[in-house]
This record gives C-alpha cells, structure tokens and sequence, in this order.
C-alpha cells in the first residue's frame, strides 16, 4: 500500500454502512435486560426489530424504547467489510450455512477495525512524526489482517496484534502530551466512577482506560488528553474541552452528556441527544 493509500482509505472505510451490512450487530452481540436495553437476547440470534432488509424498525426510537445501548455501538466499519469483503455479500438468511463462521469473524474485524481507526489518528499526529513510519507498518498489516479469509481472521491471534499495536499508540500519546507544559496528571486505567472533576486541568492527561462513567467532567479541560479505551458512559461533559484530545470516538461521546457549549475535535459529531443549548 501507498502511503496516501493508508491515510484515505481507512478514514472512509472505517465509519459504518448500514445499509451494505446484514444486521450484523443486530445479531452477534448478547443484549442483556438492563438500563441500556429493554429485553433480553442471547448471542447469535437477530434482535426482534431487525427488519427483512437488515435495517433498524425502530432506529429513529432507539433511545425512547429502551434501547440506548445500540445507540453507543461503533462496528468502526466492520458490519460492511465482513458482509461486503469477507463473504462477498454473501446473505447469512439466503446462506444459513454462513451464519455460525459469520457471526464469529465479526467481533474479529470489528477488533482490527478499531486499531485501523487508532492508527490512522496517530498518523495525523504532528509530534508523533517519529514514529510514523512504524504506525504506517503497523496499519498497512493491519489492514491486510482485515481483509483475510474468514478462516485466517478466526486463526488469528488478535490480542498479540493489538499489544503490539497498542505498544506504539502509547508512544505516539507521549510524544504528543509531551507538548503540554508542566505536570500532566496520569489516571490510567483509574477508578473516577463519579469523579467530582468539574472545572479540572486535564490538558494532556492519561486518561486510557480510565473509569470515568458519571464522572461530573463540565468545563473541565481535556486538550491533549489520552482518552483511548475511558469509559464515558453517563459522565457530564457539558462545557468540556476536548479539541485536540487524543483518540477519542464517537461511542464515548453518544455514552456521554454534553451540550452546545461542550468542544469538540472537528472529526466527531455531536450527539442528537445532547442538550440544544448550553446548560
């Protein structure tokens, strides 16, 4: 692959296409009973409002029915990619033979996905440029990963990828936090469950893996934070910085709660649900 290759084609390719998908994670996830979803559905079985056409009969309603935790899913691209590219538009209802092996590449793909949309973010890091031609590398494997056969995506060994991946994301994180002047507070993987944070300096702060659902987050600062793997389901961003956070998507913002006055990176959306107004 080119190197204008790496950087344009993933950015397209990794943002989800219901409609070249087959339902796929209308099916392949476990839902269970729960503030997030209104019944019960075990893996592997199409949730009851999945339309013959493979479309949502109730995606305009999700949230009112009950439904809130589909509307925090990012496939990044994978329901496209295994329907389209691995079997070839292959119908797992017209083929149920397809099924079973379908629905167990999926979660695979959706892994290699998400690294895919790291990658390509650490790629626009200006202050990571040492590194570049090693998250190049990295992406075009990956890459290449995610367009295997079904049954060398089910061969392959996908934490050891994603440790190696996950190894030069982190150096790419340093490098750019490094720009942030003065001590960076470092909160990975840390419990702030409910976290009183509001107004906080968290420029260039570590924030990967933190624990930050219900955290009260309103105008704090999150510039050059590494938001990588938080859990923001619940926590208050309204007013919040975060333009020019690092590695932060859009599940964790539509997990979360923010308003008009909230700031974000120009490559994310703000969610419907989100208040009109700042509060």
């Amino acid at each position: 692959m080119s190197e204008n290759h790496n950087r344009a084609e993933p950015a397209d390719s990794l943002r989800a296409d219901c409609g070249s998908c087959f339902g796929l994670c209308c099916v392949v996830p476990a839902f269970a009973k729960s503030s997030d979803f209104a019944v019960n559905k075990p893996a592997g079985q199409a949730c009851a409002n999945l339309k013959a056409d493979f479309r949502c009969g109730i995606h305009t309603r999700l949230r009112e029915k009950g439904f809130r935790g589909c509307t925090v899913y990012d496939c990044f691209g994978a329901g496209q990619k295994v329907s389209q590219v691995t079997f070839a538009g292959q119908d797992w209802r017209q083929e149920p033979k397809s099924a079973r092996q379908m629905f167990a590449v999926f979660p695979v793909v959706r892994d290699l996905q998400e690294l895919l949309s790291y990658l390509t973010e650490a790629l626009a890091l200006p202050a990571a440029a040492e590194v570049h031609a090693e998250l190049r590398t990295l992406l075009a494997e990956t890459e290449r990963l995610s367009l295997s056969s079904a049954e060398d995506l089910l061969a392959l060994d996908v934490p050891a990828h994603r440790s190696t991946v996950n190894g030069l994301l982190l150096r790419a994180s340093e490098l750019a936090r490094a720009e942030v002047r003065g001590r960076k507070r470092e909160h990975r993987g840390a419990d702030l469950i409910g976290a009183k944070l509001k107004g906080a300096d968290l420029r260039g702060a570590n924030l990967r893996g933190a624990y930050l659902i219900g955290a009260d987050l309103r105008g704090a600062d999150l510039r050059r934070a590494d938001l990588i793997g938080a859990d923001t389901r619940g926590a208050d961003l309204r007013g919040a910085d975060l333009t020019g956070s690092i590695f932060l998507v859009q599940s964790q913002l539509d997990a979360a709660q923010g308003d008009a006055a909230t700031k974000l990176p120009g490559s994310l959306t703000r969610p419907a649900h989100w208040a009109a107004q700042a509060g």
